[in-house]
């Protein structure tokens, strides 16, 4: 029951505040805009893509990180302390309610921004769906696996925030530690350790189908393919900012080009972001269960 309660309360509490309401809308105006430019040009597992290319890279996961910061930082170690210290609530109801609160609020988001944009890019008639065999397998995998790395990193700024306590230090520490390491990552193409790296498989992965005989065409994403990805995020991110986009040439040296990913593997991609999951919330609890309120 006291679990029950602190989870009722904090989620009330995030969707009360202005940070998850102008996530909501900014995460939906950016899928929009990226959805209307891309309507007639790319295919479908492209553009689903770079849909997802937000929640994965850059900018949405900040929000995500600074979510998981704020249950055990700042002016609430004080009021957490007196509640816990003459209330029937141990800590890890505490954290385990908190964490719990702050994951069902960002797979909320990324639901209800990503799940009828994706419907509408699958099903809609457009000129450039014809040449492409997204998978509802491919789909939900490619769903699932989004949000067990936004899991992640709700898991990862609630162990920088518990050690660290700080929240602004907390979130310049992640920042400026998981933003390089894992471009570093992507140069190795390990997707199940990499975001970046994740994004540019998901093509391959939408159009796996449920059984490897019924595979058919090529996987491999095309050079046309990402060329025309590439140009048009950049279009996007132009339109986006206020400014006005410049068509520009691409080379063969584009984002979805650094490898077909035909060995992709979903269970070996669940496993890398799952354990480190389990793992980060492991030691948040046992570091704040051993220290002094």
């Amino acid at each position: 029951m006291p679990a029950l309660a602190i989870l009722r309360y904090e989620l009330g509490s995030l969707w009360s505040g202005w940070l998850v309401r102008l996530w909501l809308i900014g995460a939906g105006v950016l899928a929009l805009l990226t959805l209307t430019s891309a309507w007639g040009q790319l295919q479908t597992s492209i553009l689903i893509g770079s849909l997802l290319f937000p929640f994965l890279v850059f900018p949405w996961f900040l929000i995500v990180m600074l979510l998981g910061i704020s249950p055990v930082t700042g002016s609430r170690l004080d009021a957490l302390a007196d509640g816990i210290l003459s209330r029937p609530i141990t800590r890890y109801e505490y954290l385990l309610a908190s964490w719990a609160a702050r994951v069902a609020t960002v797979l909320s988001v990324f639901f209800l921004v990503i799940t009828p944009c994706m419907l509408l890019a699958t099903f809609a008639k457009r000129p450039a769906a014809t040449a492409d065999s997204v998978t509802w397998y491919g789909m939900l995998s490619a769903a699932a696996l989004v949000s067990l790395v936004l899991t992640f990193l709700v898991s990862l700024g609630f162990l920088a925030g518990t050690l660290l306590r700080r929240p602004l230090v907390a979130a310049v520490v992640l920042f400026f530690v998981w933003y390089p390491a894992n471009l570093v990552l992507d140069t190795l193409q390990l997707e199940e350790f990499s975001p970046i790296t994740l994004n540019r498989a998901l093509p391959t992965l939408l159009r796996t189908p449920w059984r490897a005989t019924e595979a058919a065409g090529d996987r491999r994403l095309s050079a046309t393919d990402a060329a025309a990805l590439q140009r048009q995020w950049d279009h996007v991110m132009t339109v986006f900012g206020g400014g006005q986009p410049q068509p520009q040439a691409r080379d063969s040296a584009d984002f979805f080009e650094r490898g077909s990913y035909e060995d992709f593997s979903f269970w070996k991609v669940f496993f890398g972001y799952s354990i480190p999951t389990l793992a980060a919330v492991a030691l948040t609890t046992w570091c704040f269960c051993r220290r002094d309120l």
